[in-house]
């Protein structure tokens, strides 16, 4: 009898230690960790407004490469969500979802999974920084309720070491993948270039010059490009087609002292009828282009600042979780002479898978 009751007495002692500590301990939790980037604002920012680059650098994916995902709500912003389901152990079923946005400066994410807790939420705040501010300070916010939950209390002596190495992971994989955008901002304001989209793009029927690599020159570029356009204006007039569309540019490389580039145009028969064959001369190709999406932008300005165009153009692809392919092409709305003006009209296209 006496060896029961100081079993009773020491759980006794156990449970009121249990209840004591617990009831000491923390009601709420909130972890702060910090990072920063080179990359635009703009860039990171569209990054983490949507769920179309998740995977690329939450950890949450990592847990169970093949969980069942679902996204739902508008495509970026306010409302888009992430819900995810698994059958491995610690992963199981939970969403994020993007409940406020605000452009440039925070994104905030509530948070369902099976940890214990409530009123999870994470929280994505921007601050430049650095020389010249060029840089980007990341700062992410974990903040979860416990209440009167003891047991999720003591979980929570825990979430810095789960939590917590999940976030440094998390934004590490974050800034290694904007490393491999192009650093350049698509959205400035008063920019001569449209907002980019994706579009589908019919297949083509297409004459093509290879001009090689032509010296860095307005001249010589511009000379290139009206020699071969008038080849291929040849092989039209032969062959009973007609020009479909302005004249393509498609760059192969940009050098420090030469420009590599193709000339292409669009054709299609007189008649209506399809191109079976195209008798050819000189240096002129016939190639056969099948259907395929493409981010594309209009912009204004001189030939000579597209690079700058096709930079941002893989940026903003990159950023909405768009691989681009192939090489990057202009429709040289204005001509070739008008090209090399400040009046310059082209729509930039850069195929994507």
């Amino acid at each position: 009898m006496t060896r029961l009751l100081e079993i009773l007495i020491s759980l006794a002692i156990v449970v009121a230690l249990y209840l004591v500590v617990g009831l000491a301990l923390p009601s709420s939790r909130h972890l702060v960790e910090k990072i920063e980037t080179n990359r635009k604002l703009t860039i990171v920012f569209d990054t983490l407004n949507s769920f179309r680059r998740f995977k690329d650098w939450n950890t949450l994916v990592l847990r169970d490469p093949g969980m069942q995902v679902t996204l739902s709500g508008p495509e970026e912003g306010e409302g888009a969500q992430f819900d995810y389901a698994s059958d491995k152990k610690g992963v199981g079923k939970g969403s994020w979802k993007i409940v406020e946005s605000v452009p440039r400066e925070k994104i905030a994410f509530a948070i369902e999974n099976q940890e214990r807790g409530d009123n999870k939420r994470t929280e994505f705040t921007f601050k430049p920084t650095g020389r010249n501010n060029r840089n980007v300070e990341i700062t992410q916010t974990y903040d979860v309720d416990y209440g009167w939950n003891l047991i999720g209390r003591y979980a929570g002596l825990y979430v810095t070491r789960h939590v917590g190495d999940d976030m440094k992971m998390g934004l590490t994989r974050l800034v290694n993948m904007l490393a491999a955008v192009p650093n350049v901002d698509y959205a400035v304001k008063d920019s001569k270039m449209t907002t980019p989209k994706v579009v589908e793009r019919p297949a083509e029927d297409l004459l093509v010059v290879s001009a090689g690599a032509v010296e860095r020159g307005n001249a010589q570029i511009q000379a290139s490009m009206t020699s071969n356009s008038e080849w291929i204006k040849r092989v039209i007039d032969a062959n009973g087609l007609e020009a479909v569309g302005p004249l393509r540019i498609v760059t192969t490389d940009l050098g420090r002292e030469t420009y590599t580039f193709d000339v292409v145009q669009p054709v299609r028969k007189k008649d209506g009828s399809a191109i079976t064959s195209v008798a050819t001369q000189g240096p002129v190709q016939h190639v056969q282009s099948p259907a395929s999406k493409a981010a594309v932008a209009s912009y204004t300005g001189y030939m000579a600042e597209l690079e700058n165009v096709r930079n941002a153009l893989r940026a903003w692809a990159a950023t909405h979780g768009h691989e681009v392919k192939d090489r990057a092409f202009e429709d040289y709305k204005s001509g070739v002479s008008g090209a090399f003006t400040e009046n310059g009209q082209f729509d930039v296209y850069w195929p994507v898978k």
